[in-house]
């Protein structure tokens, strides 16, 4: 029987839908981008014909313009793919149909299945949610069109466009100003074209609208491990309101042995249990499911009821499915783990969000202790291969690809300037030359990670993913070395064995790029060499070391006492706020290189350490008061000193003052200082009294001020340690780990001093089929073992890192199961960076 994979499953999708593709401009989303970035989908779909694949969320009316395939038809018929639900997606639909003239078939695929579409919460359809969309898109569309003829003959056409897309429907939402703008800025200047006679031609005919679910849109790293699009509904939703359980919107809340249930239950449980539902269906698998984790217990709740009114009909494969809350295990994504593939992308620069989609507009009961949407770091990465191929000394060829491809883009811009025939490539050449690019080289070249991308059969990203740093890195030189062999390519280069460095890998990677035909041809493993440059990278490797060598010593004192722990975390928050500005010398190899945020995350992993290893301590938190006070002291001066840097979300409100205090005292002690040059010893006759008790005035005025801002931060501090006393309490809280489930977890120990990941213990449990007490299986049938199936999916609610793939990976080695396929799932792909952000950030509820 054929072996689970999920990218094969993905591209078997598409070719379902290739009667729909056939001939028509395609419209992604940026959640169906990112997944078709992985999935290496785009040469398949412009194969079934598509002619031309555009973003929804960028529209413009040139899209119709361009035509990869043969056919010079009149482009009639648009498909839009969206990861999100459809009244997020409407306004952007309405936008595609109100900009192209003569559409007469628009075909909608959404990943959120119908029934999840009307049981979100506060969702404007209803059980039948495909059709009802599709009268609403029509109602929607021939009211604009009705406008549009209305006001045909005004010759404000900015006016026509803009009235026409102010619709007021109950529960949808509208285009933003700006959005407008831009819209009818690249209607070019012929509104008559656009809006006229021609635009409403077809209205004699009836615009054709269908609704599927198209439920494979995720983010395959390898065909067994996959996450979920960054700005897709499903990833975006929250998956814990705010409450005294709850740590983020991003993450599961701690589990207390009470699941939420009913109208408790978040949107991002929802549609998470449909996601996975749809995709064990796609896969033909029937699956066996069995959760850790409230919120995993709720997910399977829904799976499982789900399963019993919909699993009829054909045989499938049997299944596990392992469901487990992140917040069980918070310390592994926050840790640096050894790990190439989590270097990469905490060290490469992401794709911009695309937009802000926002809630739907007839929202009446939105909670209000929730954010209507989370913000998750894009997994696209951006690979410099711009920087990368640049040769030191500039010549005159070595930006001519960047040169013309800009000069193109300069040509359609008709926007802000003139007609696209009038303009003078030649000059805007001469612009790059000059330095006056609207468009840097890096934004004109970047790569990205593609999971279809093979060496000799190989996928590179499957190859990496369970790879330690320096493994991947020397696997990757080996591809290089390879690859130039084949091709005759000779590089002047001298190679060490068992290393990989930046001084043997550049070399390759431009001698491979030297012909337009060699880099296009060899363009994988270019993008994963030069993506491999930047993560060894003296400016990225070095912080990650630092990172690596701290959490060490916390977690070796942490096997010491709280006390210990405590004072080297305040050392470490000390050592964040000596950075030197003059590139002095450091005694100590951590100082200079983590800054006050990183000594932030560092003191999220001291206390979540401190929790593991000294469950008894009291709500007061794991350190003493005395601790606890020098650690807050600490923290403050830090923030006083680095205000014009620190960026935090417990200060918002409070930064523009901190950094008005802190350039005031730069300025005193500079006019200090130019004051005591200009005294002279000799003529020192003092000040009058008046004087001095008008800056005694001045001088109190100014302490107060200074003392009521330190109170208010002092304030911020204390709800900080707050948010950290909860951290420090997640094990004793979590029924599922009070329950013993690894009371021999102190025999796993990690490389780096850390124990192993949660998944790892589980598994190795699991697979050596010992009782995992707390884990809940969901089904009213006898209770079979998890070890005794052979194909096992493990998804962890609320995200995973590429640490935990090797771990999941040495787990099912070491069990002897070689007979076991195991899938790895989650929600999203988290590095530490994100982590902060979750439990401090923007996307937390500190």
């Amino acid at each position: 029987m054929a072996a689970v994979d999920v990218i094969k499953s993905c591209l078997d999708s598409i070719a379902l839908i290739s009667e729909h593709v056939e001939g028509a401009i395609l419209y992604l989303d940026s959640g169906c981008t990112e997944s078709f970035q992985f999935t290496g989908a785009f040469p398949v779909l412009l194969e079934l014909g598509a002619r031309d694949i555009c973003s929804l969320e960028k529209m413009s009316s040139l899209d119709s313009v361009v035509n990869w395939n043969s056919n010079s038809d009149p482009a009639w018929k648009i498909v839009v793919m969206t990861s999100r639900l459809l009244s997020d997606a409407h306004r952007y639909i309405l936008r595609c149909l109100s900009t192209h003239k003569g559409v007469r078939q628009c075909t909608v695929f959404t990943s959120i299945s119908e029934l999840a579409q009307s049981a979100y919460p506060d969702s404007p359809l209803g059980p039948d949610a495909f059709h009802e969309y599709e009268i609403l898109l029509l109602q929607d569309y021939e009211e604009i069109v009705k406008k549009i003829q209305k006001k045909a003959s005004h010759s404000d056409v900015s006016s026509n466009f803009q009235e026409s897309l102010t619709f007021e429907d109950e529960g949808w939402s509208r285009l933003t100003s700006s959005e407008e703008d831009v819209s009818h800025c690249e209607a070019t200047s012929s509104g008559k074209y656009l809006f006229g006679e021609s635009h409403t031609e077809y209205l004699g005919g009836k615009l054709v609208v269908s609704v599927h679910h198209f439920p494979l849109i995720l983010c395959p790293f390898s065909p067994k491990v996959f996450v979920l699009p960054s700005e897709g509904s499903v990833s975006e939703a929250y998956l814990s309101a705010k409450h005294e359980d709850s740590l983020s919107p991003g993450l599961p809340p701690i589990s207390t042995g009470v699941p939420p249930d009913g109208d408790d239950v978040p949107p991002g449980a929802l549609l998470t249990a449909h996601f996975l539902y749809h995709l064990a269906a796609k896969m033909d698998l029937k699956m066996e499911i069995f959760s850790l984790g409230d919120l995993s217990k709720t997910v399977g709740k829904i799976m499982t009821d789900m399963s019993s009114l919909y699993d009829v009909g054909r045989r499938k494969r049997s299944a596990g499915l392992l469901l487990i809350d992140r917040t069980l295990d918070l310390l592994t994504p926050c840790c640096h783990g050894d790990s190439l593939v989590d270097c990469m992308f905490s060290s490469l620069p992401r794709r911009e969000k695309t937009t802000s989609y926002s809630s739907t507009k007839g929202s009446k009961t939105q909670h209000k202790l929730v954010p209507s949407s989370l913000q998750r770091a894009p997994l696209d990465v951006q690979i410099p291969l711009g920087k990368v191929l640049q040769e030191e000394e500039s010549n005159t060829n070595d930006s001519r690809l960047a040169e013309r491809i800009e000069a193109f883009l300069g040509g359609w811009d008709a926007c802000n300037s003139s007609p696209p025939e009038t303009v003078d490539l030649v000059n805007l050449c001469n612009k790059v030359h000059d330095g006056k690019s609207f468009l840097s080289e890096s934004q004109l070249l970047n790569g990205s990670f593609v999971s279809s991308e093979t060496f000799r059969g190989t996928p590179y990203m499957e190859a990496i993913l369970d790879r330690r740093t320096k493994d991947g890195a020397v696997l990757v030189k080996k591809w290089l070395q390879e690859t130039l062999r084949r091709q005759n390519i000779t590089v002047n280069v001298k190679i060490r064995p068992g290393f990989a460095t930046k001084l043997e890998l550049q070399p390759m990677i431009r001698a491979l790029a030297k012909s337009q035909s060699s880099l296009i041809r060899n363009k994988g493993i270019i993008q994963l060499g030069a993506a491999v440059l930047v993560a060894l990278d003296e400016s990225h490797s070095t912080r990650w070391n630092a990172f690596v060598s701290a959490e060490k010593i916390l977690s070796a004192t942490a096997g010491d006492t709280s006390q210990s722990l405590g004072a080297q975390i305040g050392d470490l928050i000390h050592k964040s706020t000596m950075l030197g500005s003059d590139g002095d010398k450091k005694t100590d190899h951590l100082q200079g290189l983590l800054s006050f945020k990183d000594a932030l995350l560092l003191m999220i992993v001291g206390y979540i350490l401190a929790g593991e290893n000294f469950p008894t301590s009291g709500s007061g938190g794991p350190f003493s008061w005395q601790e606890e006070h020098f650690l807050k002291e600490a923290i403050v001066d830090a923030i006083l000193e680095n205000a014009s840097v620190v960026k935090l979300k417990f200060l918002d409100g409070l930064t523009e003052e901190l950094e008005a205090n802190l350039n005031r005292k730069k300025s005193e002690d500079t006019k200090e200082a130019s004051s005591d040059q200009l005294e002279s010893d000799d003529d020192q006759w003092g000040k009058w009294g008046d004087e001095e008790e008008d800056d005694g005035k001045n001088d109190k005025k100014q302490v107060y001020s200074d003392m009521q801002l330190k109170l208010e931060l002092l304030d911020r501090v204390d709800n900080l340690f707050k948010s950290l006393h909860k951290l420090s309490t997640v094990k004793r809280r979590n029924l599922s780990l009070r329950e013993g489930t690894f009371s021999l977890e102190s025999n796993f120990t990690g490389d780096s001093g850390l124990n192993k990941s949660l998944i790892y213990k589980l598994l190795t449990r699991v697979l050596g089929k010992h009782d995992v007490p707390g884990l809940e299986y969901h089904s009213t049938t006898t209770k079979p073992s998890l070890a005794d199936q052979n194909i096992i999916m493990v998804f962890v609610v609320g995200g995973i890192n590429a640490a935990e793939v090797r771990e999941v990976q040495e787990a099912l080695s070491e069990s002897g199961r070689p007979d076991v396929e195991l899938i790895l799932g989650g929600t999203t792909f988290l590095t530490p960076d994100d982590m902060f952000t979750l439990l401090m950030g923007d996307s937390s509820y500190i």
